[in-house]
């Protein structure tokens, strides 16, 4: 019998260590939400008392049997200084399916928000829940060197995580490659763009539409930039003066929103 070469061995054995991969989501917002998602695949919920009262009729109607522990050996791996709120619940990673199914043109021009590096779980929660805010059709960023989806990611999201899609792909610049075939004007956002993002916003209501941002400090890699079709700026009122990846990502969105 032929060997398999080694790149198809590790890549099924990368999909069968992401089969069996769980996150630990915690927080009263982001808790009730999962329980609420039919997409999610969940397997284990952990409650105080105080905090089974406080989601009421979420946990029965969303099948689950709660394991209720007392609030001073809360048993769930959170890391020390996670704020619990006394729930926790062990899930799988939801599944987005494929990108180009997500960001086929339709229904409008469609905003997409591009992650490049953003490791911050912080920032990339921030982002997802003004993207669905703002109406952005999916959150992508690379599967390596980006925020995974975490307890603390989905905390800051609000609960965002569970209805706004956050696809993480294989390589963003081929990703924005596909999305250039499928007609999507590619935005990059930097401080020393060649327009204002005000001033090219009109110029794309009708186009669809896809916000690169780049981390904190690096900003967009060289290829990141090279695929982008046009890069703007965000003007400060004064000399001085940036946004973090986060107030930019909802400063583009709301600019870009407006008129689709």
């Amino acid at each position: 019998m032929t060997e398999k070469p080694k790149w198809v061995v590790a890549k099924e054995q990368a999909r069968r260590a992401g089969a069996r991969e769980t996150v630990w989501l915690f927080g009263l917002h982001a808790v009730r939400d999962a329980l609420a998602n039919p997409m999610r695949d969940r397997l284990r919920l952990v409650l105080t008392k105080n905090a089974a009262d406080r989601l009421g009729a979420a946990v029965p109607e969303s099948g689950m049997t709660a394991e209720i522990v007392d609030p001073r050996k809360f048993p769930a791996p959170l890391d020390p200084g996670s704020v619990h709120q006394g729930a926790a619940l062990e899930v799988r990673p939801l599944d987005w399916g494929r990108l180009e199914d997500l960001a086929r043109p339709g229904g409008g021009a469609p905003l997409l928000v591009l992650l490049d590096r953003v490791t911050d779980p912080h920032n990339a929660g921030a982002i997802l829940r003004s993207a669905e805010v703002f109406g952005a059709r999916a959150v992508i960023a690379p599967a390596r060197h980006s925020a995974p989806e975490t307890g603390a990611l989905a905390k800051t999201a609000s609960g965002a995580l569970e209805r706004q899609p956050y696809l993480r792909v294989g390589n963003l610049g081929d990703a924005m490659e596909k999305l250039a075939g499928l007609g999507y004007t590619l935005v990059g956002l930097d401080g020393i763009g060649e327009e204002t993002l005000a001033d090219a916003a009109p110029s794309l209501a009708t186009s669809p539409t896809a916000i690169v941002l780049g981390a904190e400090g690096p900003g967009l890699r060289e290829r990141t930039r090279s695929l982008c079709h046009r890069i703007l700026r965000i003007d400060a009122a004064g000399s001085f003066g940036s946004l973090n990846v986060s107030n930019a990502a909802a400063v583009a969105l709301f600019a870009l929103s407006t008129g689709r």
